[in-house]
This record gives C-alpha cells, structure tokens and sequence, in this order.
C-alpha cells in the first residue's frame, strides 16, 4: 500500500504509535543515564508536546532521587517546525518525467496569483525566532551562577533544531568547539560545525556547556587527527555572546534508545496514537506506581 507524504510544519499532526513508542524509549533512556532536567522546553505542537512528556514522566517514574519537584514541560510557539505556508497539509510532489523543474518549483507557481497565498517561511525568519529563544530562555541559564551543572532538554522539530543548532554555535568563540573521543563524524574525518546532517525522529544531539579552560594535550591531539571546520564564528558586526565559555559536542544524532524497536505492520505503526491504548509489553510489565509530579 502507498503511503501518501503529507508537508506538516506548523500542522498539528498527532504522534503515531510508533512515534509514541519511540519517546517512551527516548524518556526510558535518559532516565538510565540518571539525568535530572531541570528544565524541558517544548514546541507546543503534539508531536513534540507528547515527546517531551515522555522524557518528563521517566524522570518522575525512574530515578531514585526525587527530581525537581515542579518540573514541567514548557510549551513555546517559537519552537514550532519551519512554516511551510500554502503547502501546509498538502502532499510531497516529485520531480515529472517531461521537466526539469522539480514538482515544488511547478506547484509553487501555480498559486503564485491567489491573494491568499502565503510562502514557505525563510532562513532569516527561523533564525529570528531561535535567537529569540536563545536570549529568553537558554543564554539566561548559561550565565546563570550555579553550583551544580544543570541539564536542559528542548524538543522540537528536525528544521528549526538545526536553525537552532546554527544560533547557538554563533555564540561561541572559534576554537571553544570541540567533539568528545571517540564521536562518529562525516565521510573523510570531516565535520562542518554548522551542517551535522540529518536527525533520526527522536534522535538527540548533546551538548556539554563548560567555562572554558586551556587546550589539553588530548583536545590538541583531537584536532590534529579529525579535520573539524569551525563556522564563521565572529562575523563584523557580531558579539560573541559566550565569551569564557566552551562546548564539546557529546553526540551527534544519538539513535541508541531506537535498538531493536521496529515498527509495527500493516500501517499500524504509522497510525495516530491513542493514549489510552496499551502496548503488549504493558501487560508484562509490572506496575510501578508514580508520583503525579
């Protein structure tokens, strides 16, 4: 049976139940590595919303020191996916047979005269938007004094993340970017910081925000073996927005939850989840009663 592509950006599409299933493992995940958010920022879209609860109900469910006790998911509008205007809910067109134009480029003339057309939201829009995200919310906390490091979790959509993702290297000087040992990179040991490629639904990019400290002999080593091409970090006109601080990339599309999860057949996986529908593995569970938080 063909599956029909349907364009959702700011659409409100449910999670699926392989979706759902997938941030249940995500949740599960963080749990184990006994990481303690202190704060989850979400898009306020389904899919995400849904995603990021899950990562908040296996920290209620999982650790064994209470976490914090007014933790909650934090919607935000400006973390929604890329607008995709008139093509909002409608099909994937591909490239026809006859023409060099892609089916994008055909249809995307077509409505080029209705008054109500709206276009695909830019580069330029997004990055607005995440930096505003960045001097609200995230920038506070990182020069924020604290005695203890604090973990943040932001669940979004795979466009604006990497707009994001974009924003936020901006605020860091050249050189206080480095990968963790041992971290997967592109073809021919060669990463550019400002494309790190395609993310896996659920999949995760972590980060370690540190004051930054002299190179180590074992950072310099690091440099000389992996060819890592630093962004036009400092561009006229521009501020560093984290001078003293460093960030070490951790990992890259982190997938290791989604080991041995495959999707259910027959299209059932990608049906709409039910919350009240419980998966097979439910039954053999044993309950585990949890706070409300």
């Amino acid at each position: 049976m063909a599956r029909l592509l349907i364009i959702a950006g700011i659409k409100d599409s449910a999670l699926t139940i392989h979706g759902s299933l997938q941030a249940d493992r995500l949740g599960q995940h963080f749990a184990r590595q006994g990481l303690r958010f202190a704060s989850i920022f979400s898009s306020d879209l389904q899919r995400a919303y849904m995603t990021a609860e899950a990562i908040r109900r296996a920290q209620i469910c999982n650790l064994e020191e209470a976490p914090k006790a007014d933790l909650s998911v934090l919607q935000l509008p400006v973390l929604r996916e890329q607008d995709f205007g008139f093509y909002e809910g409608k099909p994937f067109y591909t490239r026809t047979n006859n023409s060099s134009k892609s089916g994008k480029d055909i249809h995307h003339a077509q409505p080029s005269d209705d008054p109500d057309f709206k276009d695909v939201e830019s580069k330029e829009s997004m990055a607005l938007r995440m930096n505003e995200f960045l001097d609200e919310h995230m920038l506070p906390m990182i020069q924020g004094e604290t005695t203890q490091p604090l973990a943040v979790a932001v669940v979004s959509h795979g466009i604006i993340l990497s707009t994001l993702w974009k924003c936020l290297l901006k605020c860091f000087a050249k050189q206080s970017v480095t990968l963790a040992p041992g971290i997967l990179i592109g073809n021919r040991g060669m990463l550019y910081l400002e494309h790190l490629g395609g993310w896996s639904n659920t999949g995760y990019l972590e980060l370690d925000i540190h004051l930054q400290v002299s190179a180590s002999e074992s950072i310099a080593q690091q440099l000389k073996e992996t060819q890592v091409f630093q962004p036009q970090l400092a561009l006229a006109g521009t501020t560093v927005s984290l001078p003293g601080s460093a960030m070490t990339i951790q990992t890259i599309n982190g997938k290791e939850h989604l080991k041995g999860l495959k999707r259910t057949g027959g299209g059932v996986g990608s049906s709409k989840f039910d919350g009240h529908q419980k998966t097979i593995e439910s039954f053999f569970k044993k309950r585990k009663v949890c706070s409300n938080g």
